[in-house]
This record gives structure tokens, sequence and C-alpha cells, in this order.
């Protein structure tokens, strides 16, 4: 590896507390760039705004989605800019560079009557998957959590006289998130049939070790199917977006929303409000002062409380 790109990896993980997931995704993309540097002659710290550009084209050349060509520009500007932080070279020639237009994606996700459904299935399946299942889904439904933070609960942290747990999430940021009557009674219940085997509240093959984030997949998309679900629909992310929607079409306001998801920036939780047209259009209706024009009629004044009635009257 580049002592640069290696230099650069132990900052995010030392000083900004990277996951080890986003510190791979940052080797991959860095180490791409570094392949594409080197048949060019070209060490990665000493790329001009000329050879990114020409990086950039052959992203599109290969096919890479914008949303890939974006990432990747986006963990260079982050590599050059800690170069010329750390006086490494003079300049940052990622500055020169236009990001690829992007579409807003619409985060996916399942109907109440879907996250139901998986709920119900559950309750089909023998008492040791059934209960583990069971817990796992209303603890990331309860809570919107990331799949690596419900992974690594410990059995200490879930328990009925503690109604809120503390989480750990990206960039080592800690925030309390409310578990609800029902997971907390899905966690008991895993709890009394697994046995005090492990520390983690979900534990892999290997007790000492939690249940990997490949393992719960599978058993989530076994879930989805016993549901009668696609389970290419179904994910631990896509439930975390299953709260965040459900939430918001239930009247939680964003400030709130963005503190139980831990996201450092509000603007990362406004992807949720499309589901709030049909929302506002009843908040509108009901306090505008025109909601008369909407076609509202509950909303239109009656003709003796209306401005010019009383002013008749005087």
């Amino acid at each position: 590896m580049d002592r640069h790109v290696e230099a650069f990896l132990e900052m995010l993980a030392a000083e900004r507390g990277a996951a080890p997931n986003t510190l791979a995704a940052y080797e991959a993309d860095l180490e791409d760039f570094t392949g594409f540097a080197a048949a060019r002659g070209t060490a990665p710290a000493s790329a001009d705004a000329a050879l990114l550009r020409a990086y950039l084209s052959a992203l599109v050349g290969r096919g890479l989605a914008a949303r890939t060509q974006a990432r990747r520009l986006s963990a260079l500007r982050q590599f050059f800019r800690f170069l010329l932080r750390e006086e490494r070279r003079a300049d940052d020639p990622t500055a020169q560079l236009d990001a690829p237009r992007l579409k807003p994606a619409l985060p996916k996700f399942l109907t109440e009557t879907e996250v139901a459904a998986l709920l119900a299935a559950t309750e089909r399946w023998p008492a040791g998957p059934g209960a583990q299942a069971r817990a796992a889904l209303e603890i990331l439904y309860a809570g919107g959590l990331r799949v690596s933070e419900l992974l690594a609960l410990t059995a200490a942290s879930v328990t009925a006289s503690a109604p809120v747990l503390t989480i750990r999430g990206k960039g080592g940021r800690e925030r309390l998130v409310p578990l609800s009557g029902s997971a907390r009674e899905a966690a008991a219940a895993w709890l009394a049939v697994r046995g005090a085997s492990s520390r983690f509240l979900f534990p892999g093959r290997d007790p000492r070790r939690a249940m990997t984030r490949r393992g719960f997949a599978l058993m989530l998309a076994r879930l989805a199917a016993a549901a009668g679900l696609d389970p290419a629909r179904v994910s631990p992310h896509v439930l975390r977006h299953c709260f965040a929607t459900h939430m918001l079409a239930g009247g939680a306001d964003l400030r709130s929303l963005q503190l139980l998801l831990g996201h450092a920036d509000i603007a990362t939780t406004q992807i949720y409000t499309h589901v709030e047209p049909e929302r506002l259009r009843r908040v509108l209706e009901t306090h505008h002062p025109l909601a008369a024009g909407t076609g509202n009629p509950s909303a239109r004044a009656s003709p003796a409380s209306s401005p010019r009635s009383r002013s008749a009257k005087v």
C-alpha cells in the first residue's frame, strides 16, 4: 500500500474514529486510483488535476454509476486535503474538479403491513430461531438502529428495567434510543431461550463473537421469504428506513428523528420527507388562513365569522 494512503487511513481511524467498513471502502477506492496512477508512472500523492480528470473519465468509460463516481471523488478530495493539511503537497488538485450530477436516491422501505407480516412470520418459526428473529426485528424497527449497532449490543444492555439503549454510532458518537415495551419483552424472551452462553445479545456460531452482518442478512432473507415478501426488498437498512419513514408519517419532527437516527447533519434526515406530501396537505388545509381556497370545506370560514360579516354588524 502507498505510504501516503496508509497515513491517511490511519488518520481516519485515529482522529475520526472511522468504522472498519468505512476504512475498507476508502482503502478500496484509493487503491483503485493508485493502480490507475501507477500505470501512468505517477504516485497517487503526486497526481495533478489532469490525471484526476482522466481517472474520472475512465470511471465513466468503465460504466460505473454516477453515485460510485461521486464516492470515488469524495475519497480523493479527503485524501488530497489531508496531504495539504499535513504539508505533504502545496495544493489540492481536486479543487478544480466538478462532481457528477446525482439524482436524489429515495430510501426504500416497507409498509407498516409488510413489517407486521415479518413480525408475524417469526411466530411460525421454531422457538429459538423465532425468538431471536423477533427480538432483532423489534429492536431494529423500534429504534432505527444500524445493523452494526444492533449486533454490537450486549445481553446486559437490554433489560426490562432499562427503557433506553446507549448506542455508539458512527465516529464514536453516542446517542440514547428509547426502547419500546414490546422490544424489551422480545429481547427477554430471546434471552430466556438462548441462555447465558455469550455476552452478546445476538452471538454468532462462536459465542465469543457477535453474529456477523452476513449471518444476520441471511436470517432476514429467510424470514422475508416466510412472510411472503421478496427477500431482495428486505435488509437491515431497509428496516432503519421503515423506522424513519413511519415515524415521520406519524407526525415526528425532523430534529427528533435526526437524534434518534444518529445523523450528524439534519440534511441527511431530510431525505425522508418524501413521505410528507399528504400529511403536509392536511396541515395546510387545517392551519393556513387561506385554506378555504384549498377545497377543504371544514376550513372555510362561515359567513357569520368572516371579517366582512363582523364589520357589517358593527
